[in-house]
Order: C-alpha cells, then structure tokens, then sequence
C-alpha cells in the first residue's frame, strides 16, 4: 500500500481557502487543487513514507511493472501511470473547458485527450451559497453558432447547469463542455493528461493584466454536440456494498459506505486499486500492513494485493483500469 506526498496547486482561481484535509495540516492560502497521485511529467507525486520513501509514482512504475499496475495495464501505457487524481476546491467559477479524446488530440499533435470524473464532497462556499457545476449542453447548437457564442459572451446560456450536493457523480467524457462552479468541493479522477481546451474565462485576467488565451478553434474541434436531458449519474448507494457508479475505457469506479468490516477480493483483478476517502475514518489491511485511512486520505494498492481488509465507518471511492 501506497501514499503520496500530495502536490498542492496554486490557481488563477483559487481564493483564500484552506482544503480542508488532515494532509493540509498548516494553512495554505490560494491553493485549490491538491493532486494526490499523478504520473504528469514534470508534476509527480512521491512516495510518502516506507522502503520506497522519495520515490516518484513513475519510478516505482518503470521499476515493478506489471507487479503494480497489472500486466495489461503495463503493456498498454508503459512506464507511466495512467490516472490522475485530484482534489479541486473551487474558490471562484472554474473556466469553461472541454476536453479532446484521445483521436482528436492525436489529430491535434498532443499525446492524447482527456476523461475524468467528478464526486462531490459537498460545499466549500459559504453556509447561504448553494454552489453549481455546469456539464454537458442543454441545447443543440452547431460549431458555427458555439464560436458566436464564444464571442459574444454567451456560451454559459447553452450549457447544463446543476446544484451540487454531496455525492453526487458527474461523468465528464472527451468532448463533453464542462466547468465547476464556486463553492464546489470535488473529487476528480481522470486520464494522466493536462490537455485542457479553455472556451470561456469570464473575461478574467492574470496578474499581468492580460485575458488568459482561449482555445477556440481546438475545442470546437473536440466538443460532442450532443444534447443528453441529464448528465449527473444517478445512483442508488447501499450501506456495506459496493455501488458501481462508472466504467469506461479508462477508469471504473465504485463508492462503498462502510459501517462494518468489509474484505475487498481483487484476486480476478489484473490492475493496481486506488481506494480514496470522502468521509469518516478506519484502517486498510493488506499484504500484513495496517494503515489508517480517513477523509482526504489516497491509497494505492499494487496489482500484487488479492484482498484488502476495510473497517471503521467510512466511505469511500474505489477505482481501477
């Protein structure tokens, strides 16, 4: 079992806010977003503590192979790890971005595109706030009508606007138009890719005065057109099981709500497990470790691990390739 010294990321957006996790155990202003593991060049997370203490993610990668990410997984990305994982703590509306898939990016000149997810971890805004996300278009528009948009400030008009609530589940496909509103405290966990196509930026400037750049012409390459009449996941969670919430291509994820023991069995599974905690507090056992594990903890578990012993009161994602 793995943990990282988490990378905490100052944004444009971010405000005076503190995540408010046991990691963050000093005050840090303007941080909003923390990257508990990430295989990104130039942005690794290390190893926090054990026999491997100071080693980056892809490090251990390039060095035990298929023992910890899973033989397939292995052949497919090589020597780096193909999720990212993050907490996002929007203290002020996120730019309006999309994403490429991994064709158009290739078509682009990038190395590939972007899919991720969100879970909501309830408000970070103020207690009369109610903070909102946008996902997905609400109404049909064509590539030439979302540039007329675009240039008249009124692309926000097309797009699918929600009210978030603690655990609720956004899918965020490559193409999909996409944005987290102030107040909202989210989970993300997506593809190990940085390629983010900003479409609207509220007309906001960086410390140097100037519009940060927009990418027009790459995004209405990449954006999915498609009109869906609800883009959060509906879910039904049950106490003491695993509730599957997304599968794709590349991650699937399930949330437990655990109020007794539980042993998760990955004996079948060829693939490292990441196993993240929103809420409450226990201990992980496997491989003859006992570790804690509590809200705002990331655990890595290798391919190698076949069960892992969960207990205490607490829930939290589970996710794998």
């Amino acid at each position: 079992m793995y943990k990282f010294e988490p990378l905490l990321k100052q944004t444009l957006w971010g405000g005076d806010k503190i995540i408010p996790f046991k990691h963050l155990d000093v005050q840090m202003e303007n941080v909003g977003e923390s990257w508990e593991i990430s295989g990104v060049k130039d942005h690794e997370t290390i190893v926090a503590d054990g026999p491997d203490k100071g080693k980056s993610l892809n490090q251990l990668v390039s060095e035990q192979k298929e023992l910890l990410v899973g033989a397939d997984n292995y052949q497919r990305f090589g020597d780096e790890f193909p999720l990212l994982i993050k907490f996002i703590d929007a203290c002020q509306d996120l730019s309006i971005q999309v994403h490429p898939s991994d064709e158009t990016a290739h078509r682009q000149g990038k190395q590939r595109g972007k899919t991720e997810m969100w879970y909501c971890l309830g408000s970070a805004s103020e207690e009369n706030t109610k903070p909102k996300l946008y996902n997905g278009l609400k109404q049909q528009i064509t590539p030439e009508q979302y540039k007329e948009m675009v240039e008249h400030d009124t692309i926000i008009d097309a797009l699918a606007q929600y009210e978030v609530h603690e655990g609720d589940v956004f899918f965020i496909p490559a193409g999909r138009i996409h944005a987290i509103g102030a107040g909202c405290f989210v989970t993300e966990i997506q593809q190990t890719s940085d390629v983010t196509y900003r479409i609207y930026d509220y007309k906001r400037k960086d410390k140097n005065g100037n519009y940060r750049e927009l990418h027009t012409k790459e995004a209405a390459e990449s954006i999915n057109y498609t009109v869906l009449p609800n883009y959060r996941t509906e879910y039904q969670l049950s106490q003491n099981e695993g509730t599957q919430v997304v599968t794709c291509p590349y991650f699937t994820t399930a949330v437990y709500d655990l109020n007794e023991p539980m042993t998760l069995d990955y004996s079948e599974l060829d693939s490292f497990v990441i196993l993240i905690a929103v809420k409450g507090s226990g201990t992980l056992s496997a491989d003859g470790k006992t570790i804690p594990f509590q809200m705002g903890d990331t655990v890595l578990l290798p391919a190698t691990t076949k069960e892992v012993k969960v207990e205490g009161t607490v829930k939290f994602l589970e996710t794998y390739v």
